[in-house]
């Protein structure tokens, strides 16, 4: 005879709501086996924990004669240590912000709140630097990953240049400006600030945790952009190309003498940076930095392409930078038929309504997934090798071009790419200069 519990299946029920109040999006499944070998998660448990900084005498983009505050709002991940109250059942993290329109969305990370950091060692600073527009938690993925392997990551919401902040023709005509003169000078004025032994950080024994005498960049679109020009590639802007892009002629006309600047406007560049990563990094096709100046720079450059790229470019615009970049230590990877959205997280529910929203995040001839998981291995191998000197990280940067391993006949196949599983690479290629 069957008997019935109503009452218990109300009470579990109950239960089961109450524990599950979290209306954040998971983005992301379970990583299959197949996941490149570097893009499996390290040995850290991840802290987050958000920062509002304050450089206070930078230039207003408003009049170029005046100065002004510039708050910063940082996302930072780092090591952690799971203590008995940050334990496995402790919620994880969630990241709020807003699409292009304005609609707001809140995602599921791995990384605990105010976690306790771990108690010693010192970890190489990466920044994160967004597109135009964007906002600082957009490569979150990336962000986790660093840390779980041993690195302090700064995500930057750049002023002016988020999605909040940006939303008519009147914010994106000031906000473009403002980024093509302040993104280059937040990312040398944050390094400035970690290191900075008079500036406290409000989680205890954090700051002590960041090497900043090993740090850099990764940054997306105009992020990127800007990171070339803080390790050396000046900028040469002039009228016509300014006018191209939409200033007024008699903006056009001024911007050049205050935007053409090395080194974030500084007179050398600061050793301290030890590697950048450039996702679809913006003007080549404008030529925005100088070729000269980009043929004697130094510091070891990943550039990371979409050969179908129609808001940087790709022959004329990463390709040609990548080709420009006179670094020892110089590589390019290149997605084949993907845009510009190959650096962010998967578009979240609100992005499904508009094509233009979708724009922002998705990839036609790709999963987003996909392309994450393998930045997280190539990042991690870049980045190990150049920043922490691990010889034997370099070697999972590719020797050959292509991920294809198929011969084409005979059922003849090459070895896969390091960390790569057995024909589950396809359709990227990879490039030393």
């Amino acid at each position: 005879m069957t008997r019935h519990y109503p009452h218990i299946v109300v009470f579990i029920a109950a239960i089961l709501i109450a524990g599950n109040t979290s209306s954040a999006e998971q983005l992301y499944s379970k990583q299959p086996p197949t996941t490149p070998e570097l893009a499996v998660v390290g040995p850290f448990a991840v802290g987050v924990t958000t920062l509002n900084v304050v450089d206070d005498d930078r230039l207003n983009t408003g009049n170029f004669i005046t100065s002004a505050p510039r708050p910063l709002v940082l996302e930072v991940w780092y090591p952690a240590t799971l203590s008995a109250a940050f334990d496995k059942n402790t919620p994880k993290a969630t990241y709020s912000d807003v699409t292009r329109l304005q609609k707001p969305f809140e995602l599921q990370g791995e990384a605990y709140r105010d976690a306790v950091p771990v108690s010693e060692g010192q970890f190489p600073l990466m920044f994160l630097s967004h597109g135009f527009t964007g906002y600082r938690t957009q490569m979150f993925y990336l962000a986790e990953h660093l840390a779980s392997h041993g690195y302090m990551v700064v995500g930057i919401d750049h002023k002016d240049s988020t999605n909040a902040e940006v939303f008519d023709d009147a914010t994106r005509a000031s906000g473009f400006i403002s980024t093509l003169y302040n993104r280059a000078r937040d990312q040398q004025f944050l390094l400035d600030y970690f290191s900075n032994p008079n500036e406290a950080l409000p989680i205890l024994g954090l700051k002590a945790r960041m090497d900043t005498n090993n740090a850099g960049i990764i940054g997306h679109s105009m992020g990127g952009f800007a990171a070339l020009n803080t390790i050396g590639a000046c900028y040469d802007f002039n009228a016509e190309q300014l006018k191209k892009i939409g200033a007024p002629a008699i903006i056009a006309s001024l911007l050049p003498f205050r935007l053409n600047s090395c080194f974030a406007g500084r007179e050398e560049i600061d050793p301290r940076w030890k590697a950048i990563q450039l996702f679809a990094p913006w003007g080549g096709e404008f030529n925005a930095h100088d070729a000269q100046a980009m043929a004697t720079m130094t510091v070891p450059t990943f550039f990371v392409a979409g050969d179908q790229d129609n808001t940087s470019g790709f022959d004329n615009g990463v390709k040609k930078l990548f080709q420009q970049t006179g670094s020892e230590h110089n590589y390019m990877m290149v997605y084949e038929n993907a845009r510009h959205n190959i650096a962010g997280h998967p578009a979240p529910a609100a992005a499904f309504d508009t094509d233009f929203e979708l724009g922002h995040y998705v990839e036609p001839s790709w999963k987003i997934e996909t392309i994450n998981r393998v930045n997280k291995h190539m990042t991690l191998a870049f980045l190990d090798c150049h920043v922490k000197q691990d010889d034997a990280r370099c070697q999972y940067l590719p020797n050959r071009e292509s991920v294809e391993q198929y011969q084409g006949a005979d059922r003849q196949y090459s070895e896969p790419w390091p960390g790569f599983k057995h024909l589950w690479g396809s359709g990227i290629t990879f490039y030393r200069q």
